[in-house]
């Protein structure tokens, strides 16, 4: 039997009552790996927001399976670098969930932040200040700081943005290990080229789901097609949207991947 790890239940996201992602329903099960993708101001970082928390429902909900622990890296330009913090510093806020603000590290954490760092192929950077840090070796100290959370869920908004090539495969390498640990990983990617080589599942979004199963079916040209135009209706002032009655013909139900979500509707507005 299939677990679920994720459930969406016509989930509305958005700021200061413009929505941003309209009507997201379907699963996303236990140990799967899945690309998040589209243009940009499609929903990607909002959905991500919306899993983790940091962004509240205007309508409808997200429900994650009980005991899930959830992990989440944000893009690098919501970070404040000039931050005066070392790499230390920054890889053991992993800690946080086990230790708390307040609780005092162990030499077991520090052998496991070292133990980290040592995994991004950082062995050695624990005093280094972040802010002399490249692009590259930025990410590979929050994908070590992940690491440490040892989370059932891990979620990364953009994470191979501003890096090099090494750093993208070696990164791609622990995605790919987390998903052999049966760890469940969304990730919202631009490259789809990548996509298509590295991830079984995707989501394709254009403020609401396009298509969303197994990513040689979702990465067709029509579905890349419908998503642009999409998007292109859309204005930054869209009205609130109203789902077509209970069938919801976009994106439905999604119980189990590999289903083609095609549609041919536009733009809902009330």
């Amino acid at each position: 039997m299939t677990q679920t790890c994720l459930t969406f239940r016509d989930l509305t996201l958005g700021y200061n009552s413009h929505p941003a992602i309209h009507h997201l329903d379907g699963t996303i099960r236990k140990g799967s790996l899945t690309a998040v993708v589209g243009a940009n101001g499609s929903g990607k970082s909002t959905l991500m927001k919306g899993i983790v928390g940091v962004l509240k429902p205007m309508a409808g909900e997200v429900a994650r399976a009980p005991g899930v622990r959830a992990a989440y890296l944000p893009q690098q330009s919501e970070l404040d670098r000039s931050f005066p913090a070392r790499v230390v510093d920054l890889v053991s806020l992993g800690l946080w969930p086990k230790r708390g603000m307040l609780g005092r590290y162990t030499s077991e954490d520090r052998a496991a932040v070292s133990q980290a760092l040592m995994a991004v192929g950082l062995g050695g950077f624990e005093k280094r200040p972040i802010d002399t840090l490249s692009g590259g070796q930025l990410q590979r100290t929050l994908f070590a700081r992940v690491l440490l959370q040892d989370a059932d869920l891990i979620l990364l908004d953009e994470p191979f943005n501003a890096v090099d090539a090494k750093t993208v495969g070696d990164l791609i390498a622990l995605i790919k290990r987390w998903h052999g640990e049966e760890r469940t990983i969304m990730v919202v990617v631009h490259d789809l080229d990548l996509v298509r080589q590295n991830f079984p599942e995707t989501l394709l979004l254009a403020r609401q789901p396009i298509a969303w199963g197994e990513t040689r079916e979702t990465l067709k040209p029509e579905n890349l097609l419908r998503a642009r135009r999409f998007h292109e209706a859309w204005e930054e002032n869209a009205p609130w949207c109203e789902p077509d009655g209970h069938g919801h013909d976009h994106a439905h139900g999604h119980d189990h991947h590999g289903h083609d979500h095609d549609h041919d509707a536009g733009p809902r507005a009330a």
